[in-house]
């Protein structure tokens, strides 16, 4: 099924159905206040806009999905692999404590109503949710990160540290950029080749000089090798590239832009 859109007062952010059980979201650029070039809801810390339009933005998305900004905990994405197991302790790092972490493109949790995010402006952003625990995952995944296994790597995680079944696993697969506008020369397609052998294939395709790379389906096909059936796993299938007008997209921008967030709260059994 693809992803129901939300508005309220101007804020635009997406839901996957088969996350209707936990409170998740992927937020879009609409809805904040920050100024150009970060118009209007950026949610990273330090892109230029201002700790205080940043907040404002965090309080009126958090408000909307319905979670304790104060209990938020935000990754640090450095393009690794590094997946960090959140604990109450975490609460509030990266908006009102310093993160004591130098890495951690993945954050897992199974502490309740902690809520994790991860931020994307073309790369691939995938939440996880165990309905059996409640323990969630969300995970950065752009292509060196793909190729790393992050997203594999993340269902790992919670399988060693919560008990989680991957066949139980919910998946949703936030907008990235699609293979219509992911031009790459060889090494993208050299790391996934690398990575997924002949199965990366699938997800290449030689156009004139430049490979177009399908990183939303490449991110799925992860997902099943980790173990989790087709049918629980949702993608939005939306383009960070194509629309400007909803997101911001690195290769279409630059760094003169703000990000997009999947944010997902752990409950109970």
């Amino acid at each position: 099924m693809p992803f129901e859109t939300h508005e309220q007062n101007g804020l635009v952010w997406f839901t996957a159905s088969n996350l209707g059980g936990v409170r998740h979201g992927f937020s879009t650029r609409l809805g904040g206040v920050s100024p150009a070039p970060w118009d209007s809801l950026n949610l990273r810390p330090g892109m230029g806009d201002g700790r205080e339009a940043m907040l404002e933005n965090y309080r009126r998305f958090c408000a909307l999905l319905g979670v304790d900004m104060e209990r938020t905990v935000l990754s640090r994405q450095v393009h690794e692999t590094n997946v960090r197991a959140c604990t109450e302790a975490d609460a509030g790092k990266g908006l009102f404590r310093e993160r004591d972490y130098d890495s951690a493109d993945a954050l897992v949790t199974d502490v309740p109503g902690l809520t994790l995010f991860v931020f994307s402006a073309d790369c691939g952003t995938v939440l996880l949710h165990d309905p059996d625990t409640g323990a969630v995952g969300a995970a950065h995944a752009g292509w060196r990160g793909c190729a790393g296994g992050i997203v594999e790597k993340t269902v790992r995680e919670m399988v060693r540290r919560y008990g989680s079944r991957p066949e139980r696993l919910q998946a949703a697969l936030g907008p990235c950029i699609g293979q219509c506008c992911f031009e790459s020369d060889g090494d993208v397609p050299a790391a996934m080749r690398e990575a997924l052998g002949k199965d990366a294939e699938a997800y290449l395709e030689k156009r004139g000089p430049k490979w177009h790379v399908d990183l939303e389906g490449l991110n799925r096909h992860w997902l099943l090798r980790a173990g989790l059936p087709r049918e629980r796993i949702e993608a939005s299938g939306l383009c960070t590239a194509c629309r400007r007008d909803l997101f911001w997209s690195h290769r279409k921008l630059g760094e003169a832009r703000g990000v997009q967030c999947g944010a997902i709260m752990a409950g109970g059994k």
